[in-house]
């Protein structure tokens, strides 16, 4: 749907119907909890998960790498075909994908099988990535469509500080499998009430369409998906494997602790990228980046320093914070009427990158032990940083 039909729908609405949509917007925010609770809850629970099955930390986390796999296959696929489709249909498929994944997760018998269930998982957070952001913009009028999408993405931010640290203490406290069949149940209340309280949303009409070859050449938007996928992977490297990092530098903190003071953290930095972004975004993205490498080079120079390791994880926290913000404004600024399609590529360098992160990272911690993770966080995030500073121009302006 193109700005100048979505607004035209828009004025015709009565004026009680285009106030912003609280309630909805909460429940896709719900939504984008459950894909990052499901996402990212092996990472702190690899260890019980490597015993369960009998295999390394590294070969369990192969687990990160098959959902991250489904959502890179999956993305552009699925938003093509269904560009179409109504939304609200749509969102509750992709919520009962992740119930059923989530249910068979929690009672796999062997590797194999949970691989295989968190590939199908992966593949239907690409459908809802995919779309999320769009719907909660179309449900809104276009004076709210920027509050509207702020709330609706403030679930990934409550899964990190909260979800996943929640997740990763039931399942070292009752077992890991108890963790998953949480994520479900709360599934479950959710698709009940998008059933009853999220309006419908049409898809895009056929004439609005741009060919995603198109949209890659437009200036700005190849390098801002290569600041994605360097960004990601020096994240997903270190994020994913964050457990056997901790219990082999000996640190002594827990990594249900670690992901409780990254999540809070990263909820800082959301709340500084939305005071700051609609006039700083390119000091925002060189500031985020340059920190992510101070945090790297902080665990890797004083990695058995207890105090040291809580200011970096809080600073990598921060950091990541407002990244997907920061990302998601400048592919829209740069795309311009094409966004639909450009996040559609940066959620696939965005899984790219997870899965890079789980594969290379298991190597890492196989071959040369976790403690070789942040410096190739500071690698990636180096070139990162760099990309940004020579993409004054159209990737991250100045103004």
């Amino acid at each position: 749907m193109s700005v100048s039909t979505f607004e035209s729908t828009a004025s015709k609405r009565p004026e009680r119907e285009r106030s912003l949509p609280v309630l909805a917007l909460v429940l896709m925010a719900l939504s984008g909890f459950i894909i990052i609770m499901t996402e990212t809850l092996p990472a702190g629970l690899l260890p019980q998960l490597a015993i369960e099955f009998q295999v390394s930390n590294g070969t369990a986390g192969q687990l990160i790498t098959a959902y991250a796999l489904g959502t890179v296959l999956a993305a552009i696929p699925t938003i093509a075909m269904t560009r179409s489709a109504s939304r609200k249909p749509l969102l509750i498929v992709g919520l009962l994908g992740f119930f059923v994944a989530n249910t068979l997760m929690a009672i796999s018998p062997t590797l194999v099988i949970a691989l295989v269930v968190r590939f199908i998982a992966g593949a239907f957070s690409g459908l809802i990535w995919g779309m999320l952001a769009g719907y909660a913009r179309r449900i809104a009028a276009p004076e709210h469509a920027g509050r509207a999408l702020a709330i609706a993405m403030a679930g990934t931010p409550v899964a990190l500080s909260i979800g996943t640290p929640l997740g990763a203490w039931l399942g070292s406290t009752v077992g890991w499998r108890w963790s998953f069949a949480g994520v479900s149940a709360l599934t479950v209340v959710v698709v009940l009430l998008v059933l009853a309280c999220v309006p419908n949303a049409p898809g895009q009409r056929s004439d609005n369409r741009v060919p995603l070859g198109r949209v890659l050449v437009i200036p700005g938007v190849a390098a801002i998906l290569g600041v994605v996928f360097a960004w990601m992977l020096a994240h997903n490297l270190l994020y994913s494997y964050i457990a056997p990092y901790l219990d082999g530098t000996g640190v002594g903190l827990r990594p249900d602790v670690a992901l409780f003071v990254f999540g809070v953290a990263a909820l800082v930095g959301i709340w500084i990228t939305g005071t700051l972004i609609d006039r700083s975004l390119r000091r925002l993205a060189l500031v985020s980046t340059a920190s992510f490498i101070v945090a790297g080079a902080l665990l890797l120079t004083f990695p058995a320093s207890l105090p040291v390791t809580i200011v970096a994880v809080a600073l990598w926290g921060v950091a990541f914070g407002g990244a997907a913000t920061q990302l998601q404004t400048a592919i829209g600024d740069a795309a311009g009427e094409s966004v639909d399609v450009a996040n559609a590529m940066l959620t696939t360098a965005f899984n790219l990158a997870i899965f890079g992160g789980a594969a290379i990272g298991a190597l890492l911690v196989d071959g040369s032990g976790p403690t070789a993770l942040p410096l190739a966080m500071i690698a990636l995030s180096t070139f990162a940083l760099l990309a940004v500073t020579f993409g004054r121009k159209r990737a991250f302006p100045s103004s």
